[in-house]
């Protein structure tokens, strides 16, 4: 049984939520989604509430029904706080600027610059502190797609395991191996 599809949730009052056919469609004052729903689950709309339920029993509709469940929560939840990544740049000469607003432009140790355009519904703010780290921060009220980019601009320069230079998310633990003098 899943606890975490059991569990309401709860619509603010800023937020609209529509169900039409197979497809949720959620309006919020930061923007709006929608989610095809597949498989033999039910959603119940209540006065301020969603209730996701399982018609059947087997084991692919078990899986789907705590996965609808966060999917609804998290749009509900992106639509009227929004969500936010940051990431940081470890290593000598690594720098971020922003171009025209919606281009990330990345000089990280590569003959060239790295010139990324990011979709419509993701904000970027980036902070160059004097003896400090590069910080970019992305926000977006749709989380899958925050974490897509998040992962493509990490994925440019992953931090190397010797000195951990590179692009990684703040906080982020990277086990550092010794060198050859180490032995």
């Amino acid at each position: 049984m899943s606890r975490i599809g059991n569990i309401p949730v709860l619509i603010p009052n800023n937020v609209f939520v529509k169900k039409q056919d197979n497809i949720i469609y959620i309006k919020g004052p930061l923007g709006k989604l929608n989610q095809k729903i597949i498989g033999d689950i039910n959603i119940i709309m209540n006065h301020n509430k969603i209730i996701v339920k399982r018609k059947h029993n087997d084991k692919k509709n078990r899986a789907l029904h705590g996965l609808y469940r966060m999917l609804i929560y998290n749009m509900i939840k992106g639509v009227s706080n929004g969500f936010q990544k940051k990431l940081e740049l470890i290593g000598v000469g690594f720098r971020a600027n922003i171009n025209n607003n919606k281009i990330l432009n990345l000089n990280i140790g590569y003959s060239h610059n790295i010139m990324i355009k990011l979709p419509q519904s993701i904000t970027l703010e980036v902070k160059m502190e004097k003896n400090k780290k590069t910080q970019i921060i992305l926000k977006s009220y749709d989380k899958q797609l925050l974490g897509i980019v998040a992962a493509k601009i990490r994925s440019l320069r992953k931090p190397e395991p010797y000195k951990g230079k590179g692009i990684r998310y703040i906080n982020e633990y990277v086990i550092k191996k010794p060198g050859k003098s180490a032995k």
